[in-house]
């Protein structure tokens, strides 16, 4: 079944009306999403690709019941009141596709989420995909490239990337493998949920046999999923590929918050990390799958 989102996860796009909520809503729906509301203040009535527009979240959940995902499509500038809109109103996961949030907000949303109970994914993610069940945010752009690029099978996947949240379900596709869910984790340097802290949600679903990373130089995510093998909460096959291993300390690569300093974030220390919990490091993306029918006797 994958983790976070299946046929049945109740979701709702706040933004709705504007470009990028109407044009993802319509992408989301033919995936076969259940949506069952969006927002936009001083719009309620209307709908957008069949799905109903209401001026507040309160409303929808006043209306329609308790929403299990909340996407939100609104200027950075609004992003903050957004997102504590939802968590108000008890969404128990938000994901906020929006980038170049300024990092006092996303402190301010990340602490005002977890006093309310509600996870936040990103923000800078653009989604999760489970294939064949639901798609929350724009991974895979558009259902004929989500079904040829996102078979479903048994690798749970994790990026900070988006467009290598696409790779690797690929390079994964063409050795013999599909994918239980995929999770861009969000591109911004603080982030409201970790790889880490997700790891446990695949080590608990049956359907997933283990889990592929492409990794980038930077941060502290892939030695903090090493801490979590390490302490056997995580037994499941764990293969990563790290990005800009040739980059020195103090280069930025990619992503413009991915930075290495004083040793952690680099390549070399995320590979020792994660080869010393138990984990298994590959040279070329297409040694992932390599990896994999090795560990997993396929």
């Amino acid at each position: 079944m994958g983790i976070l989102i299946n046929k049945e996860t109740r979701v709702i796009v706040q933004g709705i009306t504007g470009r990028e909520g109407s044009m993802r809503t319509k992408y989301m729906k033919e995936y076969g999403t259940k949506l069952i509301g969006g927002t936009s203040p001083g719009k309620s009535g209307q709908e957008i690709h069949g799905v109903p527009v209401f001026n507040t979240v309160k409303e929808i959940v006043r209306e329609q019941g308790e929403i299990d995902f909340s996407v939100i499509f609104v200027p950075g500038s609004g992003l903050k009141t957004a997102v504590m809109e939802a968590a108000d109103a008890g969404v128990k996961n938000i994901i906020p596709c929006v980038e170049g949030t300024p990092i006092h907000d996303i402190m301010d949303m990340i602490a005002y989420a977890n006093l309310k109970g509600s996870r936040l994914i990103g923000p800078g993610s653009i989604g999760i995909l489970t294939p064949g069940e639901a798609v929350v945010g724009w991974l895979g752009g558009n259902v004929e490239w989500a079904n040829k690029f996102f078979q479903k099978g048994n690798i749970g996947v994790f990026s900070r990337s988006g467009g290598q949240s696409g790779t690797i379900p690929w390079v994964l596709r063409e050795g013999g493998f599909g994918v239980s869910t995929v999770v861009h984790t969000g591109t911004e340097p603080v982030l409201g949920t970790s790889m880490a802290d997700l790891l446990p949600f695949f080590e608990e679903d049956p359907d997933t046999a283990g889990v592929a990373v492409y990794a980038e130089i930077g941060g502290s995510q892939e030695e903090e999923c090493a801490e979590v093998i390490a302490a056997g909460k995580f037994t499941k096959p764990f293969v990563i590929y790290v990005a800009g291993a040739w980059a020195p300390e103090g280069q930025r690569f990619s992503h413009a918050s991915n930075i290495v300093e004083r040793g952690r974030g680099s390549a070399k220390s995320k590979m020792e990390a994660i080869t010393q919990a138990g984990g298994f490091v590959a040279e070329r993306p297409t040694d992932i799958p390599i990896i994999l029918k090795e560990k997993l006797g396929k």
